[in-house]
């Protein structure tokens, strides 16, 4: 039987192939056609960048959110030095205890006592000069003693002062003076709070815009020791009252609205900076960056508040009368305003450390390198104690598991602990940042992936 030619393409039973097939090859489907978890990722992708396009299809939208972000954390950072001085106002001014305790140790302060004792030394001179030591003399010597004393009145007055000093600073030194300088300024704290309004009892009084303290009773005191020593004219000095000045200022009766306010919303103004700051972190396109510039921004506000502090204890203390011992008024601006300086320079360290601890977990090249160097210090010395067989054992893979869980809640409680502190400052701050650091090294030390303990043994056998 003849048999039938082949086609040109040598193949007997069909149309000519074509030449790009593969043998084999069956018809193409779609990606994903028969992967669920490939189709699922693929529509993500999709949705995002249909979110993407209708983000950028609203610009307008992105503006108003950057604008209403800048604001808030501007109003928060400008908040955030007013924060400070209403807590002072509310803690130092507010709260006897701790104003007493403020200012008690600047009885101990030399420039104080100098200053205390010539006040009071000015006070008793005033009732004593050698006339009055002469009262005691018989009437038939008084022309001889006068005519000596002529000549010799200059240092004998000198003496008389150094000597009625010198028993003056023995007061001032001693326990007594601390206990009255204690109780007059638990006294004065009422003055101090309502420095703004009215005037103390006692021994305190706020007269032409000055809190003072009246020094009668150590002048008491004086007296005493010079009758004691042998200087009976001493006696017959009347009650004498000088006033001792804790603060002056002119402007005292000016700030009496804004520090009642400041002092009424001691609590409540910082609170409403952190939200603001916190609102305005939320609201931006960039948290984490936001985060960042934030808290740089409240600890630049703050630090600004301090060297205002500085420059405001210069011109207070020129602005003093002659008659004012200047390092005394130095002494006691200093023990006032301690707690703020404090609290500002606190504020300013927890500023740093949050804008450092967001800069480090963001993605940026360098935070990245230095997480890097991190984890690899830490593998390097998990390698070397497991070279000695030191094992983790079922808590590795534990701590692994859970490690976000863990993290998070090492930081919880570094955040309860400063909210519990007392008074927390700049060193607490530093501790609290540094032991949350040693507990991130631990947890990176045994957390251990089970997968990779596997490779080890393998690799080990």
């Amino acid at each position: 039987m003849a048999q039938e030619p082949p086609d040109a393409t040598g193949s007997p039973d069909g149309p000519p192939d074509d030449p790009r097939k593969v043998p084999g090859d069956g018809p193409r489907e779609a990606p994903g056609a028969h992967d669920p978890d490939e189709l699922k990722r693929l529509r993500e992708r999709v949705a995002a960048l249909e979110s993407v396009q209708q983000t950028a299809v609203r610009p307008g939208h992105h503006r108003i959110r950057a604008f209403f972000s800048t604001l808030l954390i501007v109003v928060g950072c400008v908040l955030a030095p007013l924060s400070v001085v209403a807590a002072w106002a509310a803690q130092e001014v507010g709260n006897t205890d701790r104003y007493v305790a403020t200012v008690a140790p600047i009885a101990a302060n030399g420039d104080v006592q100098n200053a205390v004792a010539n006040r009071v030394t000015d006070a008793v001179m005033q009732h004593i000069d050698l006339n009055t030591l002469l009262e005691g003399v018989a009437p038939a010597d008084r022309p001889r003693l006068t005519a000596a004393l002529g000549k010799l009145g200059g240092a004998l007055e000198n003496a008389l002062k150094s000597f009625v000093h010198d028993k003056a600073k023995q007061v001032v030194a001693s326990d007594r003076f601390q206990t009255f300088w204690t109780d007059a300024n638990r006294k004065i704290h009422s003055s101090v709070d309502k420095a703004l309004t009215g005037s103390g009892g006692g021994a305190v009084k706020l007269t032409d815009n000055a809190v003072q303290i009246d020094l009668a009773p150590v002048i008491d005191q004086v007296k005493e020791r010079l009758v004691a020593d042998g200087l009976t004219a001493a006696g017959k000095i009347p009650e004498v009252h000088t006033q001792f000045t804790i603060v002056k200022s002119d402007d005292i009766g000016k700030l009496k609205t804004g520090f009642r306010l400041l002092q009424l919303a001691g609590f409540w103004l910082p609170v409403l900076a952190i939200l603001l700051v916190a609102a305005g972190v939320l609201l931006a396109l960039r948290r984490r960056r936001a985060l960042v510039a934030a808290a740089l921004g409240v600890a630049f506000a703050t630090l600004v508040l301090g060297l205002g502090l500085t420059v405001f204890r210069a011109v207070y203390l020129d602005a003093l009368p002659p008659s004012a011992s200047q390092p005394a008024a130095g002494a006691v601006y200093d023990a006032l305003v301690r707690l703020m300086r404090t609290t500002i320079r606190m504020v300013v360290v927890l500023g740093i450390v949050v804008a450092l601890a967001a800069w480090l977990t963001g993605p940026g090249r360098r935070a990245a390198l230095v997480r890097q160097l991190w984890h690899s210090g830490i593998r390097s010395v998990r390698s070397t104690a497991d070279h000695y067989g030191m094992r983790t054992g079922p808590v590795g893979p534990w701590i692994h598991r859970y490690r976000r869980w863990i993290v998070w809640a090492l930081v919880a409680v570094a955040l309860v602990v400063y909210l519990v502190w007392s008074y927390p400052t700049a060193w607490v701050v530093v501790g609290i940042a540094l032991a949350l650091l040693l507990a991130f090294a631990i947890v990176d030390f045994l957390a251990e992936d089970p997968a990779a303990d596997i490779t080890r043994t393998g690799a080990s056998e």
